[in-house]
């Protein structure tokens, strides 16, 4: 579909002498973007945005692609460099600081991110990067009962936004989970996560990585994977961006289908062997992540440094929240494994992204190393990974 875009959007500017400079900008983004240079496609555009700073499309896809491409200096770079240009004034204001909020929190500036988020909800509240931004920030910090009650209150506005809102109510489900509230946590998904049962890949992430963590505390999710299972087979070869291929392979192995699981890592062999961005991405984490979570904490199967492929899981896209799916998963691995230096290391690593919760306690219960992993003294924005 998107080489089918690409050769319309490549023959319009043929037809138009060469169109704007905004347009010539946006068609070259797509013609790299689709074919798997999506780090290339930021970079063109951003090099349009140092001359026309208050492009508002090219500002949302270049923030997009760096966020998918696992990014997030990058993105905060970006926002820092064209936000002097825009004032409260200019159209899609609101929109553009709730994009800096996100990146302020993907880097670890929790309380500027509040800050500018909250700022972002107030200018446009029909857009949810502003709030999306603070529930990531009360996340990570912990603050559970202040991120139910940010996203209850302000629900009339987040369920208006498109598939973005299935991802809010996927945040309304962790604070839940934190609290044990299985119940809500159900519902949750039920009616907001998977409101509408879509193939995007997105919406597939949020779900699948929900009823994981659901399954990983040992709660019975009853037959909600049989849905997610047919898109996921449909899906198995399906590399085209590899956190959404791991999300894929979490169904596949939760629905106990080994030879779909084979499948979509042979694929990540092949796409291991090719060239750009996602090949990349699939030869240094993608294929090792699937290794082991396929080997379900069998030792002899777990043959990489764990500890070092949770450093690594940044560039897969997504963000921490998301991403805490599989650092969740290494350390439960670890923990199978019986390796105490890497439950030490990944504790450590989880702990420099976000504040004790339920889930690190219970792993260093379980290891006997609660008094041996301590959250690393950190100031705001020093991500040691």
């Amino acid at each position: 579909m998107a080489a089918d875009y690409r050769s319309a959007a490549l023959r319009a500017l043929e037809e138009r002498d060469g169109g704007s400079p905004s347009e010539r900008a946006l068609v070259r983004a797509v013609d790299l973007a689709a074919t798997g240079h999506l780090s290339a496609a930021a970079d063109t555009l951003e090099k349009h945005l140092e001359i026309c700073p208050t492009d508002f499309l090219a500002v949302k896809i270049a923030h997009s692609l760096r966020f998918m491409c696992g990014q997030p200096a990058e993105m905060l770079a970006l926002t820092r460099r064209v936000l002097p240009h825009w004032t409260p004034q200019n159209g899609g204001y609101g929109f553009v600081v709730g994009c800096h909020a996100f990146a302020l929190e993907e880097n670890g500036y929790y309380r500027e991110a509040e800050s500018r988020g909250r700022e972002a909800y107030s200018h446009e509240a029909a857009d949810a990067w502003g709030l999306h931004a603070v529930s990531h920030v009360m996340e990570m910090s912990n603050r559970t009962t202040e991120g139910i009650e940010w996203l209850t209150t302000s629900r009339k506005d987040w369920t208006l936004c498109n598939n973005f809102a299935y991802h809010i109510g996927w945040h309304l489900a962790l604070f839940h989970l934190e609290r044990g509230e299985v119940a809500m946590v159900l519902d949750l998904y039920d009616q907001d996560v998977r409101a509408t049962p879509t193939d995007d890949f997105r919406d597939m992430a949020n779900a699948a990585s929900l009823l994981w963590r659901l399954e990983q505390e040992g709660v019975d999710v009853g037959p909600r994977w049989d849905a997610l299972y047919d898109i996921a087979s449909r899906r198995r070869e399906d590399t085209t961006y590899i956190f959404g291929s791991l999300h894929y392979l979490l169904v596949l192995l939760a629905k106990g289908d080994k030879r779909g699981a084979s499948e979509l890592m042979g694929a990540l062999r092949e796409r291991a062997a090719t060239t750009g961005d996602q090949a990349d991405i699939a030869a240094r984490v993608g294929l090792p992540l699937a290794e082991v979570l396929a080997a379900a904490g069998d030792a002899p199967a777990m043959r990489y440094d764990l500890a070092n492929l949770g450093v690594q899981l940044q560039s897969l896209g997504g963000s921490h929240a998301q991403r805490d799916v599989f650092l969740r998963s290494l350390l439960v691995a670890a923990s199978r494994k019986g390796d105490a230096q890497d439950v030490i290391a990944l504790s450590r690593v989880r702990h420099t992204l976000r504040s004790s919760d339920r889930f690190i306690r219970m792993i260093d219960r379980r290891c006997g190393l609660a008094s041996l992993v301590r959250p690393p003294a950190r100031s705001p924005g020093e991500f040691a990974l």
